[in-house]
């Protein structure tokens, strides 16, 4: 397998490189899932899908929101009435001007159930917060209402797995209102896409980049540097190596293990950066082994995560046992409280659980750009040192993805994608199961706490609330939090103006090759 997978990106680097010497070529470790925005996505398909489409809004490189499509935005007294005025001179791939009409039927359209949006729970009422109108007064506005005031509603605007709530051009869809492909504003424009190979991207030559003299996140300079860019399918992670050594192609992320190695290497230059991704183990309540609470508890008891963490991340990640980013200012003494290892307390918390022995499955999966697998296998051994009978059921990706879904598992070894702001984090895993199945704790006093966390501004209040949820979720052990990631890449010598950073996705504007 590992063998033909170097023969292939040593093919199409014989053929294909040399017809694009202006590309600039990146590996994924599956294919993407979609181009539509926020609709049946992953982490990976929403770092090709960004490349594509823009937002109102969007996060900058330290986690703030700042305008994108917006030039500005005024935020009525009431914190409920929000106004942005668009930018002017912004075209769609089709060449036709964006205005506020293009705006107004994208939001329609995301607020519609049968669009499928992934983020709709979080703005139709579901969870507490609810676009209530959007308005179009004039051909450079939109006016957004919602239902109450709220810290995180342009944090929402701005999440990447939202799809940032970008603004399409109807040509996206087709008559009957099927999906097509992305007619977006940003800086390249869908091309190519051969399933299970590569995504080629081509430069939109009428990109109008926001201001700024230097990138910043999502917004800032957005130069199309390239005249494509490929995102080239690469799940083997020494086929990736490989292929960024011989100059198949310029960027690969890396695994921890290979850090260390690669930063040898003087052929690459190894760039990393701490993210807010959260890995995880999940705990389903609703089975009826993993709901009872002293079991889950035991579970917690007989893992050393401090020794998982630095065996799956080689020394580079650091222990957090918290749903707070560790370089969040609300991440405190608090949220640095964890679980320890306590074989003894596992002995009476198995007993108090009544466990006979029953087989605990602990799903998940080889993706090389997450430690599913590694993180699953020590902690197999780990509890099955502590007496709790636990297997492995190694899936897919995309099947492991569906049973989360679905809440169908007992146990999952999981990667959150990057939240920065703490409300948005908790909203990742909260909510209620019945109406959300993929939620993984279902605790109306946590939730009406979030809610609260969710509205307020005010940073001491918010603090506590945080602090709270911490000490609520230590207590219930839905889920236990193992590390924030670390966004590790090697890139050729060639390559300029790549960089990793928090929400660990690539970003290939003002990036070029020099051959």
């Amino acid at each position: 397998m590992r063998t033909a997978l170097v023969a292939g990106v040593a093919a199409w680097m014989i053929l294909g490189a040399p017809a694009q010497a202006q590309m600039v070529s990146v590996a994924l470790n599956a294919d993407i899932r979609s181009t539509n925005p926020g609709v049946n996505r992953d982490d990976n398909t929403d770092g090709v899908v960004l490349h594509m489409i823009e937002g109102l809004v969007a996060y900058r490189e330290n986690g703030g929101v700042a305008p994108l499509l917006a030039e500005r935005y005024d935020i009525a007294p009431d914190g409920k009435t929000y106004t942005f005025r668009l930018r002017d001179g912004v075209r769609f791939h089709n060449g036709a001007a964006m205005t506020s009409a293009e705006a107004l039927w994208s939001w329609r359209r995301y607020l519609d159930p049968k669009t499928d949006w992934r983020c709709l729970p979080d703005l139709d009422g579901r969870n507490g917060l609810k676009i209530e109108a959007v308005e179009a007064p004039d051909q450079r506005t939109i006016v957004m209402r919602i239902n109450q005031p709220s810290a995180l509603f342009l944090d929402t605007l701005s999440r990447t797995d939202c799809g940032m709530g970008g603004i399409l051009h109807p040509d996206s869809v087709g008559p009957d209102g099927a999906w097509k492909q992305p007619v977006g504003t940003g800086p390249y424009m869908m091309g190519p896409w051969q399933r299970g190979q590569h995504v080629t991207l081509n430069r939109f030559e009428g990109y109008v980049s926001p201001p700024g003299d230097t990138p910043d996140g999502y917004v800032g300079r957005k130069r199309p540097l390239a005249a494509s860019v490929r995102f080239v399918v690469i799940p083997d992670a020494a086929a990736g190596r490989a292929a960024v050594l011989s100059g198949a192609i310029d960027v690969a992320e890396l695994q921890d293990t290979d850090v260390a190695e690669m930063r040898k290497n003087p052929a690459v230059e190894v760039v990393t950066a701490p993210t807010a991704n959260k890995h995880t183990f999940l705990l389903q309540t609703r089975d009826p082994l993993i709901g009872n609470v002293h079991l889950r508890q035991a579970i917690a008891a007989a893992l050393d995560l401090p020794e998982i963490v630095a065996s799956v991340s080689s020394g580079l990640g650091t222990p957090n046992g918290s749903a707070v980013f560790a370089g969040s200012p609300f991440y405190d003494d608090v949220q640095r409280a964890g679980y320890g290892r306590d074989l003894e307390r596992v002995k009476q918390l198995l007993k108090q659980a009544n466990y006979k022995g029953e087989v605990i499955r602990i799903l998940c999966n080889r993706r090389t750009s997450v430690p599913s697998y590694p993180a699953a296998l020590i902690a197999q051994a780990q509890l099955q040192e502590a007496g709790i009978n636990a297997e492995l059921e190694v899936l897919e990706w995309a099947t492991q993805l569906d049973r989360y879904n679905r809440g169908n598992y007992q146990m999952q070894s999981f990667t959150f994608s990057a939240r920065v702001d703490p409300a948005q984090s908790y909203e990742q895993f909260m909510g209620p199961k019945d109406r959300q199945p993929r939620k993984i704790w279902d605790d109306p006093e946590a939730q009406a706490m979030l809610e609260r966390a969710s509205i307020t501004s005010d940073e001491a209040e918010r603090r506590r609330l945080f602090q709270d949820l911490h000490r609520r979720q230590l207590a219930q052990t839905p889920l236990i939090f193992l590390y924030n990631g670390v966004e590790a890449n090697a890139m050729s010598r060639r390559v300029r103006g790549f960089r990793s950073w928090a929400l660990a996705k690539p970003r290939l504007w003002e990036v070029e090759v020099v051959r």
